[in-house]
């Protein structure tokens, strides 16, 4: 999401790191999302592009952020903050939502629901916008934005959106690599998850490692 404060210390919120995996002579890649615009000495900024986009930030008056773009097949973009409210970062159900005249900072956008493992879970939701009187609320294990404070993380190994805040946006939840297959693998490293749905045999990796068939 994006913040409201006037911030003139702290860099520009940086986007999140991808996730990737390599099966064979395939690579597949989630691009970590975009960074929330930062409000420096009244000029708002965009927000950053990335698997789904940051939140804009600023002051109409003073030139406000526009949402950040996302990656195509992958997620949404921010949402457009207005007259001192953040927009939603974007999530990879839907976009975050643009602030409008005299509302708060705005929610982030929905997460994407998979039943991989077996069970229906929303993912990757965008953090909420920051303001002045009311924040946005983060969706789908996105951090909700603060009025007054640091923004709220996003739930670890949803990949969900970071909320933004006063003097810092909440860190963005981290991810999640998830194999499923109709056999056993011989061996695995970075110790994954194992579980079992019906016939499928699902391992689930938050952090680097291997699988081996």
């Amino acid at each position: 999401g994006g913040p409201y404060v006037n911030d003139t210390t702290n860099p520009q919120n940086g986007n999140g790191s991808n996730s990737v995996i390599t099966a064979s002579d395939i690579t597949v890649t989630a691009v970590g999302g975009g960074g929330g615009g930062n409000y420096v000495n009244g000029s708002g900024k965009n927000g950053l592009s990335g698997g789904s986009g940051g939140g804009g930030s600023g002051t109409d008056a003073y030139g406000a952020g526009g949402g950040g773009s996302y990656t195509s097949g992958q997620g949404n973009n921010g949402g457009n903050s207005f007259n001192g409210r953040g927009g939603g970062g974007g999530g990879a159900g839907s976009a975050g939502v643009s602030a409008t005249s005299g509302s708060r900072g705005q929610d982030g956008g929905s997460g994407q629901s998979s039943s991989i493992t077996g069970t229906s879970v929303t993912y990757a939701g965008g953090g909420g916008g920051a303001g002045a009187v009311a924040a946005g609320s983060g969706r789908d294990g996105g951090g909700s934005g603060s009025t007054s404070g640091s923004g709220g993380s996003g739930t670890a190994n949803t990949g969900g959106g970071g909320g933004a805040g006063d003097p810092a946006s909440g860190a963005g939840g981290s991810g999640l690599v998830i194999i499923r297959a109709t056999r056993a693998a011989a061996s695995t490293t970075g110790s994954p998850t194992y579980t079992t749905s019906g016939s499928y045999h699902i391992y689930q990796f938050t952090g680097s490692g291997s699988i081996t068939y």
